[in-house]
């Protein structure tokens, strides 16, 4: 295929009058042209300017050395024999009464210095960067959108030709400053109005956040958005980098492995006619389905240091440029030809694939099957899920909505080609590919997927029980470690602290003294307890983990502080304290089930690999009616044994709410 040309061809002026003449027809038939006929280029105009909350974000806050100890020592309790917790609490006690409040002063002097960032964001990023672990089944998550409503749309290229579009229409809403800035509102109707929007807008950007305050509506952080578009992590010897291009216009699309380039962006920010989109994709499909599979791209799947020397090499045998067209692109279209026939093929299509058509270190990658399905895979280090969700939301409302390309449409005849990239191999690179894809292709042996759907109740029947969705899922996932193992395990709930300026995440930590209390009353006491007993400590369980989400929430957890400390300590090369080498420490950090939830009218469900060998991933969904995880893990037969507990817990709770005896 020839080397591409940029998108408007020789004259820029006919062509985009062109394209505006279409645009403005399609405008006019939807309803949507604006006054200055640009608002097929933009996903929405917001009054208020995207950023303009971001100087006045509340600051993370530190918690108190005392509280954090306090709430450290209550999450060990359950985990820990009598001896174990007795040893735990001296230590800890310790820490807190003498060399961590020496510590502890000095995070808080760090923090004094650095207003402009939070405390975690450093350590956090470093955290992430310097893992050598690789990113494909241990970092990358992924999450599935739901099939477009009308069937017609779901041909591969068609609905890929419209999600394009609709994620670069987000670009350019980002870029410009249209994209409505991520608010959580109390009262939603009072911030959808003018009013609201106005006086928010006259504000000046040092202010703009305690106007906001005043009328219960709360802006959340979106620094991490200039990350999410042209943005790849680099491999590097012991620490890795990110990597974002501000000018980059093209999007790479691969597909059977093979990697292709094309501008979809002219230096205005138009984007190019979808029928063009449509035509490029095409003839990427053609080309790569009449070649072998070329296997480049399972070197991201490597061990990070040992990509990092065969990617040295790849630039040392003459291939630089087409790796910074890799790395500076808007992002990664991944073209599978597979046809996944149930969630479980989904799932392993959208973590991992088949290891060669995909590039795991660009900041996201949209995959889309040959029957139409959709998801993305992203790479976790630059950010979290809140600017990839809100990213999904508004990409597939926009693309459902108002599809750039109708299912009869045609692709346009006159094109240029696409570039697609030559890369000069020799035989240590290509051994070093071959290694890599043996390597996947052992570990996808031993990794596996499996999923629940449980039907008897969901959200609804939860809340009119005055109890907290999440709460009883997390509680039954509690119950079925005990029924399975005897004792508890170490648990993760990840909470957003996008609340704060630069915040990350924190740990809710679902194992507590009520999910125990509970946990041997249904199981080491079955039958000993009256109903009206057991049902008030399932309510205490929801009361306790609604608490543990709020101060999640706002940044009032242990495990970033306690973090930070020992980073802190870290970097400047002294002794490590006596809290970190404690056993109990090392336990509750290696997290056995790691668990995650989503819920929005755009995805069907998200998950993510175990982020220990020995470990469960969870990714579930309290939806209206029913429940639904999909777990993974390395271990096949505890996995079908914690389903088996799991499915058995959530009827011991079901039987209890109905108010009717266990058996």
């Amino acid at each position: 295929m020839r080397r591409a040309k940029p998108p408007w061809g020789a004259s820029m002026l006919r062509s985009a009058v062109s394209c505006r003449q279409y645009w403005k027809t399609v405008g006019q038939v939807e309803g949507i042209v604006s006054e200055q006929d640009t608002d097929h280029h933009f996903v929405h105009r917001s009054t208020i300017p995207t950023m303009h909350f971001q100087p006045s974000l509340p600051r993370l806050p530190i918690p108190k050395l005392e509280d954090t100890i306090s709430r450290y020592l209550a999450a060990q309790k359950p985990l820990l024999n009598d001896q174990q917790y007795r040893n735990t609490v001296k230590i800890a006690r310790d820490f807190g009464n003498g060399e961590g409040k020496i510590i502890h002063r000095d995070l808080l002097e760090h923090d004094r210095n650095n207003k402009h960032t939070s405390y975690i964001a450093g350590p956090w990023y470093d955290m992430y960067l310097s893992s050598r672990d690789p990113v494909v089944f241990t970092c990358n998550p992924f999450i599935s959108l739901n099939p477009d409503p009308k069937p017609e749309y779901n041909n591969q290229v068609v609905r890929a030709t419209n999600l394009v579009v609709s994620a670069l229409k987000f670009l350019n809403s980002l870029k410009n400053d249209y994209l409505r800035p991520d608010i959580y509102y109390v009262n939603r109707k009072w911030g959808q109005s003018k009013m609201f929007k106005y006086f928010i807008r006259a504000l000046p950007p040092t202010v703009s956040w305690y106007g906001a305050y005043l009328v219960n509506a709360y802006p959340l952080d979106m620094s991490q958005y200039k990350s999410l578009f042209n943005s790849t992590r680099i491999p590097n010897l012991s620490k890795d980098t990110l990597f974002t291009s501000e000018f980059a216009r093209h999007l790479l699309v691969m597909r059977n492995g093979h990697l292709y380039v094309f501008e979809v962006l002219d230096p205005f920010g138009n984007i190019l006619h979808p029928s063009e989109i449509q035509a490029h994709l095409a003839q990427i499909i053609f080309d790569a389905d009449r070649l072998p599979s070329f296997d480049l791209s399972c070197l991201t799947t490597e061990e990070r240091n040992t990509w990092a020397n065969v990617r040295q090499q790849l630039v040392q045998k003459g291939n630089e440029e087409n790796l910074k067209k890799i790395d500076s692109a808007i992002f990664c279209l991944c073209l599978d030809n597979a046809s996944p026939q149930n969630e479980i093929e989904l799932t392993h299509c959208f973590l991992h694939g088949y290891g060669f058509n995909r590039w795991f270190d660009k900041s996201f990658s949209l995959i889309v099957t040959s029957d139409g399905n959709a998801g993305i895979n992203f790479e976790h280090s630059w950010g979290d899920g809140v600017a990839v969700l809100r990213f999904i939301n508004e990409v597939y409302r926009d693309s459902t909505e108002h599809p750039a390309l109708l299912p009869e449409s045609s692709p346009a005849l006159f094109v240029t080609s696409c570039d697609k990239l030559e890369f000069n191999l020799n035989h240590s690179i290509t051994c070093a590919i071959s290694a890599a894809r043996t390597k996947f292709d052992e570990t996808l042996k031993r990794f596996f997927v499996k999923s629940l759907k449980y039907e008897k109740f969901g959200k609804e029947y939860i809340v009119n029980k005055n109890l907290s969705p999440d709460a009883v899922f997390q509680l039954a996932c509690q119950m079925a470690v005990y029924r399975q193992y005897g004792k508890f395990l170490p648990s993760y709930e990840a909470c957003s602290t996008a609340a704060f300026k630069h915040g990350r995440t924190e740990t809710i930590r679902p194992t507590t003294v009520y999910t125990k209390k509970c946990a041997d009353a249904f199981i080491v006491e079955r039958g000993k307890h009256h109903i009206e007993d057991m049902r008030n400590m399932i309510d205490e369980c929801s009361k306790y983990h609604r608490r543990l989400q709020l101060d999640a929430t706002l940044g009032q957890g242990f495990d970033r502080h306690l973090f930070a400390l020992k980073y802190l300590v870290q970097c400047r090369g002294g002794n490590i304290p006596d809290i970190y080498n404690d056993p109990a420490y090392k336990y509750i950090n290696h997290i056995i089930i790691s668990t995650s939830t989503l819920s929005t009218p755009a995805v069907n469900y998200g998950g993510f690999g175990p982020v220990v060998p020995d470990g469960f991933g969870f990714g579930y969904n309290v939806f209206d009616t029913w429940i639904g995880c999909l777990i993974t893990s390395y271990l096949e037969q505890e996995l079908d044994e914690f389903l088996r507990c799991l499915e058995y817990t959530l009827n011991d709770i079901f039987e209890v709410l109905e108010e009717r005896r266990l058996n």
